[in-house]
């Protein structure tokens, strides 16, 4: 690959990790299914969820808690173009999040993050030159549970 391919490649993979958070936190969350390929997963191997196939993962991550405010906060974004169609990437993740939200706009009084971890994915280019997500696997060495408001 021609560097700029390399350096348009990198961006296009980038802006699927910054979308995905900002779909699960202010856009809908089951929309993040559009950004996997159709046969693309996610995993978090430690408690055995994993979940094949846009279908399945539109239903999981649209069965986020109507209530749930978060913010994530993405970082060490690295990105590694394997080849003009295959790529893999590793990025850093700290979530901020409550369950019990009434949706106002009076800020909520921060906490510690529930969560920080980081994300392994591997992307693919698709038929028509666009890169999506085939795989996601969530690593998270701290956590705790969700706070209620």
């Amino acid at each position: 690959m021609d560097p700029l391919e390399r350096l348009l490649a990198e961006r296009a993979c980038e802006r699927l990790i910054l979308d995905f958070v900002h779909r699960l936190d202010l856009g809908e969350p089951g929309s993040v299914a559009e950004l996997f390929t159709e046969d693309g997963s996610w995993e978090w191997p430690v408690d055995g969820r994993r979940f094949v196939g846009r279908d399945a993962l539109r239903k999981y991550f649209g069965s986020r808690p109507d209530d749930r405010l978060s913010r994530r906060l993405m970082s060490n974004v690295l990105v590694t173009v394997a080849s003009s169609d295959t790529a893999t990437a590793t990025s850093y993740f700290t979530t901020y999040r409550i369950d019990g939200h009434d949706g106002g706009t009076a800020p909520v009084p921060s906490g510690p993050p529930v969560q920080v971890g980081h994300y392994e994915d591997t992307f693919r280019r698709s038929a028509d030159g666009a890169w999506l997500l085939a795989s996601r696997v969530l690593h998270l060495p701290f956590g705790g549970p969700t706070p209620r408001q």
